[in-house]
Order: structure tokens, then C-alpha cells, then sequence
């Protein structure tokens, strides 16, 4: 399966796993623990940005909880109409970027954000855009958190152990976060498992 089909999957998704389908549900576990998270190491200013924001229920969370510099990445045009009807207030005072991940964070300049998180995205990037996790790192100034689905839940249907697929054609890929970050200079210091994801948190060490 190649990057542009992959990226296709997400660019244009109806139904489950929807931008629509994700507002509906709302602000949720990860939604609080990323903002206890957060609360623990930066102040409310900081620079903040989600890759694979969707339409914005964690970041919104957040803006409820008055972080004010909040910034997100996603592939769906349609995330963005989503949550100006969701969350209109941080869809206004936000700063968005409908792009696929691999196209714009080359752009961001060195340490840019005090906290970069992403929930359930990075697992789905092909691998041959993985150079994105060396970018993930340099942008980070402070803190990052990955909350990602590093094994499989239920027994893989997929012949290949290091993959599962959402459904008939949207690919998981199990990484292990741990080693990937740390192996480009980050420090873990905190991990939550949870029923299906991991929540790891890393400092930059700059």
C-alpha cells in the first residue's frame, strides 16, 4: 500500500472514524489526561499544537481549560467545517493547517511549539514517511506526548505483525514510540497504558 493511498483514506472519510463522528463524541479520557498533562509542565500560553487535530474535540478541552495559543494539523478539509460548527470558538481564536502532516512540518521552525501531542495519528503514517518523526522532534520545545496503539488490541488479522488495518483499508502500523523518540535525543518521563492506547510523555532535552 502506498503514502498517497493511505493519505486518500483520511483526506475524504465518511461515517466512522469522521470528523463529524469524532465532534459528536466529543472531549473524552485523553482529552483530560493530555490536559493534566500539559498543566503539569506549561503555563497557560503556551504554544500548543496537535498533529491530526481533527475537528478539534482535545484541543478544545484545552481552550475550555484556558490554554489560548492552540495550533492544529489535518488532512480532512471537512475537520475544519466540523468544528466551526462544534467548537466555533477555537475554530476563531486557533490556528489551523489542512495538510497532510508530511507536507508542512518542515515549515515550523526549530522548537516552534512548547508541546506538540498527537492521538491516534502517527500510527497511521506510511513508513515511508517516517523522516516526519525526526521534524515531530525538532519542532517540540518542551514537551511531547504521543497517545498511540502500539500492539494489537485483538488478535491481527494481517499477516504482517508490525500492521493492523482499521478496516478493509486503512493501515495501523505498531511502533515502538519509546525507542523512536528517545533515539532522537527526547527523554521519556511519564507513561499511561490504557485498555487500547499508550499515552507516553517526552522533554525535549534542549
Amino acid at each position: 500500500m502506498d503514502p498517497e493511498y493511505v493519505r486518500d483514506t483520511w483526506t475524504n472519510r465518511p461515517g466512522e472514524y469522521s470528523p463529524a463522528y469524532y465532534a459528536y463524541y466529543g472531549s473524552d479520557e485523553t482529552s483530560t489526561l493530555i490536559h493534566d498533562i500539559l498543566s503539569g509542565y506549561l503555563d497557560r500560553d503556551a504554544a500548543i499544537l496537535e498533529l491530526g487535530c481533527g475537528s478539534g474535540r482535545h484541543l478544545a478541552h484545552l481552550a475550555d481549560h484556558g490554554f489560548e495559543n492552540l495550533s492544529g494539523v489535518d488532512i480532512n478539509a471537512e475537520a475544519f467545517d466540523v468544528m466551526g460548527e462544534h467548537y466555533p470558538g477555537l475554530a476563531t481564536d486557533g490556528t489551523f493547517h489542512c495538510s497532510p502532516i508530511e507536507d508542512i512540518i518542515e515549515d515550523f521552525d526549530d522548537g516552534e511549539f512548547d508541546a506538540v501531542y498527537t492521538v491516534e495519528t502517527l500510527q497511521h503514517l506510511h513508513p515511508d514517511v517516517e523522516w516526519v518523526f525526526e521534524e515531530v522532534a525538532r519542532i517540540t520545545d518542551n514537551i511531547l506526548i504521543t497517545t498511540e496503539t502500539e500492539e494489537p488490541v485483538h488478535e491481527s488479522p494481517s499477516p504482517d505483525i508490525d500492521v493492523n488495518y482499521v478496516d478493509d483499508d486503512t493501515p495501523l502500523y505498531y511502533r515502538d514510540w519509546s525507542r523512536i523518540f528517545t533515539s532522537l535525543g527526547l527523554v521519556e518521563v511519564d507513561t499511561v497504558r490504557g485498555d487500547r492506547d499508550t499515552t507516553r510523555t517526552f522533554r525535549a532535552s534542549r
